[in-house]
């Protein structure tokens, strides 16, 4: 068997074997594939795609490359979130306190950065100190300690969609279902998870910009998660200006913070205390969602959600210090103000040039060796349907290498849309699966 007939045969349009499938995933992880390979076979999905079977076996695969923990010494139903990424999406380090809060373990492996969106990873590496690279026995203890973890994917688990996951962001090739959806559910099935909610974006800022993909998308790990036997939940939420205020790590966590503090932005408190409900739900810990979501704004109140947060800092390697004094987090040079250019409404803000140009400053990677800026990013002032005054500030950009600054400030400028009437308000949450 060897890759590059398998290659030929998906860019004609022909579905690969289970044989062939696991071949490539096998070699993928142990060096006999090479990543020019992939690249072009990820290529060839992109545009031919795979059918439902060729993508249970591309997950099952990408799971079994690593080891599937086994968490069953920890009491309780485990229960993670995923989202399937976005612009000033920071919603995984405001649930997963508040979740573990209310008594539900939450195992969490996330991801870096892909193209114009965040990773979680990334973000929690602003904290200095913070460590994501914890061995599976670590990360058992640090879930036993604290009732939640928060780690990337070691080298045990799943280690052939860590490949893939950067091959994927350095070649165009993110915005494909079966792609996405493997990557999401191999690592997710092999965390030891009891069940799963997922967080399906949909709009200009997701890399399903369309509801009849991203319903596609949701269908289709929904599936894939209930097949191996996990309970499993899906919302799609809407993607069209980033979510919150802040865009960059060290903002975001900032943002995280002062939400866990009981402030925030009320569409990122609004969207991470539902997600968080449906956890609290489907770990037992509550009867109906009403009552799962009262159980989380409780946890933000008596301030034992932010415990939880500092706890896994600590337990982590970060300095807890940072979470009670915001000033200890990365910190830009330099800060730019970008004003309006006339009086109005803000009808439109397009999160997926904001994401790009917060990459272009250097909050996230243009390719798989791109060094991580954690101190610079975007602060918002202005979203849809705020009101705006000629020469009032919209954002402020937080620099600190300015060669790509006049290109950035171009593509926030052109994200912004103000026009003479407020528009009409669209429900952050879309449907549910």
């Amino acid at each position: 068997m060897r890759a590059v007939d398998l290659i030929r045969k998906k860019r004609d349009g022909f579905a690969l074997d289970d044989s062939e499938i696991r071949f490539l995933v096998a070699g993928i992880a142990d060096g006999e594939v090479a990543d020019y390979q992939w690249s072009a076979l990820l290529m060839a999905v992109v545009w031919r795609g795979m059918d439902d079977r060729e993508t249970a076996t591309l997950t099952d695969a990408m799971m079994r490359s690593g080891s599937v923990v086994d968490l069953s010494a920890t009491p309780g139903l485990k229960v993670d979130k995923h989202s399937t990424g976005g612009v000033g999406d920071k919603t995984s380090l405001i649930l997963a306190p508040i979740a573990a809060a209310c008594g539900v373990p939450v195992p969490m492996v996330s991801g870096r950065g892909l193209g114009h969106t965040g990773g979680t990873l990334d973000k929690l590496e602003a904290i200095p100190g913070f460590n994501v690279n914890l061995d599976l026995e670590r990360y058992k203890a640090v879930l036993d300690e604290c009732g939640l973890v928060l780690i990337g994917q070691t080298a045990e688990i799943a280690p052939a969609d860590k490949r893939l996951y950067a091959l994927r962001d350095a070649t165009a090739t993110v915005e494909s279902i079966p792609l996405i959806s493997a990557s999401i559910m191999s690592k997710k099935l092999a965390e030891g998870i009891d069940g799963l909610v997922l967080d399906v974006k949909t709009g200009n800022g997701a890399f399903m910009e369309r509801l009849e993909d991203s319903r596609k998308l949701a269908e289709t790990m929904v599936a894939i998660g209930r097949g191996l036997g996990k309970t499993m939940r899906a919302l799609i939420t809407r993607m069209d200006q980033p979510l919150g205020l802040a865009v960059g790590n060290a903002v975001e966590i900032a943002e995280c913070v002062e939400c866990l503090r009981g402030g925030g932005p009320k569409d990122l408190v609004d969207l991470s205390i539902e997600l968080a409900s449906e956890m609290v739900l489907m770990g037992g810990q509550a009867a109906t969602i009403e009552a799962a979501r009262l159980r989380c704004l409780a946890t933000i109140a008596d301030g034992s959600a932010l415990d939880r947060f500092r706890r896994v800092v600590s337990a982590q390697g970060g300095d807890p210090r940072a979470i009670d004094d915001l000033s200890r987090l990365p910190a830009p040079r330099k800060q730019i103000t970008v004003f309006a250019d006339r009086s109005g409404f803000v009808q439109s803000l397009v999160a997926r040039p904001v994401g790009q140009a917060t990459m272009l400053l250097g909050a996230g990677r243009a390719r798989v060796d791109s060094i991580i800026d954690p101190a610079v990013g975007v602060i918002l002032h202005k979203k849809v349907g705020d009101a705006v005054a000629a020469r009032e500030p919209l954002c402020t950009l937080l620099v600190n290498d300015e060669q790509a600054l006049d290109q950035a400030m171009a593509m926030i400028r052109g994200a912004y849309g103000i026009g003479d009437a407020p528009p009409s308000p669209a429900d952050l949450i879309v449907e549910r699966l």
